[in-house]
């Protein structure tokens, strides 16, 4: 196996505080993140220039780099609100912006000298001559498109010094490098300004001409047709590949995403990434069953390996909800830990004393346990907690402050506490 680079990176969404405090603590190396105007992810809650100082002093406390998204395609009338922001990102000091249309790149360049530049995959970077262009006016990195196979992608690292991002897992669109104008046709929201509407998950018939109103079904299940579901990407198994293909940050899509979507999969490439670190030159890389359950667990459509591999049944459509896995019931977060056995829960969905759970740590599977009992802040015994509530679990083996507490079968334990 090649060998894995020290500066090999884990990059991870942060959609908002809370999540970025998820994503530190399942083991990001980065985040990326974003304002509220100026990026493409508008409905994620995102940062205020107040909220970003805090986030960039968090993560960097902890050791973990933070770049700005500031990609999306702006009109001239915008000019000077994106000069004033720029200015506001010079004094935070982030460690990176993550750019895509050449006018701001400019302008950064010119504003913040002293911040590195990243190319947004939204800049279409699908050649090696186009990856020099951005080395030679300053870019330190590249995320490389998204139709590019394994051995382009190589060729690219091979004759360019700037570092390589791709996308390790997560949603993708149907559209080029997610270039999308239907979202503005259909709804008068643009894709490329962050207000995209996912049209591609929209429901759709076929009608002929001369008879309104009879629609035919073009590829249906229970829930109704689809035409442009793109299933989603997960190459947890071939992390030794896009390695040697010179890819140096792994990025992790969905900003957009819970808290239980991203400590599930920041946690499976966190440990992925270690499990390479710890091999030999001649050791092999073997995808732990916990890691395959913990990824199916999520909220997802159907898995593949996209454009990497050159296999054109990775990319067909997805018609048919994926199969496998155990869906796991997300019960809370944990807020703190009040002794060897009680934890205070943020409770995000109804939990019942003497149910089974399993506790979602950094390290290693989940870990299975039990609910003994649950106690109010002020110390009355309850048979259960609702939702948007806190409440304190006593179960066997505790648990960590920000590790989430999943509803799942696991095998019979003794009954909670009289």
């Amino acid at each position: 196996m090649t060998p894995v680079p020290p500066d090999i990176e884990l990059l991870a969404p942060a959609g908002n505080f809370e999540k970025l405090e998820i994503a530190v603590h399942y083991g990001a190396d980065a985040v990326y993140l974003a304002d509220k105007d100026f990026s493409l992810r508008n409905f994620s809650g995102n940062f205020t220039p107040e909220e970003l100082h805090r986030a960039v002093a968090f993560a960097h406390q902890r050791g973990v780099r933070v770049y700005v998204a500031c990609n999306i395609y702006p009109r001239t009338n915008e000019t000077a609100r994106i000069a004033a922001y720029l200015e506001q990102l010079g004094e935070i000091g982030p460690d990176a912006v993550i750019i895509a249309d050449p006018g701001i790149f400019a302008a950064a360049r010119r504003i913040i000298p002293g911040i590195p530049v990243h190319i947004s995959t939204q800049a279409n970077t699908t050649s090696l001559d186009a990856a020099r262009f951005w080395r030679d006016l300053g870019a330190r990195r590249v995320n490389i498109a998204r139709e590019l196979a394994l051995d382009e992608i190589r060729e690219i690292a091979d004759g360019v010094d700037m570092e390589i991002e791709a996308f390790v897992h997560g949603a993708m669109c149907i559209a080029y490098s997610g270039r999308c104008l239907m979202s503005s046709f259909m709804t008068g929201r643009d894709g490329n300004r962050g207000r995209c509407s996912h049209p591609c998950r929209f429901h759709y018939t076929l009608m002929e001409a001369k008879r309104p109103g009879r629609y035919y079904p073009i590829m249906e299940d229970g829930r109704g047709a689809y035409v442009f579901n793109s299933r989603d990407l997960c190459m947890i198994a071939h992390i030794p590949a896009m390695i040697a293909a010179g890819i140096r940050s792994l990025k992790i899509e969905g900003r957009m995403k819970g808290v239980h979507y991203l400590a599930s999969v920041v946690k499976v490439y966190r440990e992925a990434l270690d499990a390479c670190r710890g091999l030999s030159d001649d050791g092999c890389y073997v995808v732990r069953p916990d890691w395959r359950e913990t990824l199916a667990g999520v909220t997802r459509r159907g898995y593949c390996t996209g454009f990497y591999m050159r296999d054109p049944d990775q990319i067909i459509p997805e018609y048919n909800p994926p199969e496998g896995g155990i869906p796991q019931n997300f019960a809370g977060k944990v807020l703190e830990r009040l002794s060897a056995t009680d934890i205070l829960l943020d409770v995000r969905n109804k939990i019942i004393a003497g149910e089974a759970i399993r506790v979602f740590s950094t390290k290693g599977p989940p870990r299975p346990d039990m609910i003994r009992r649950i106690t109010s802040e002020t110390g009355a015994r309850m048979p259960h907690a609702q939702p948007n509530s806190r409440a304190i679990l006593s179960i066997h083996r505790g648990g960590r402050p920000l590790d989430l507490i999943h509803r799942a079968p696991v095998d019979p334990a003794p009954g909670p506490e009289e």
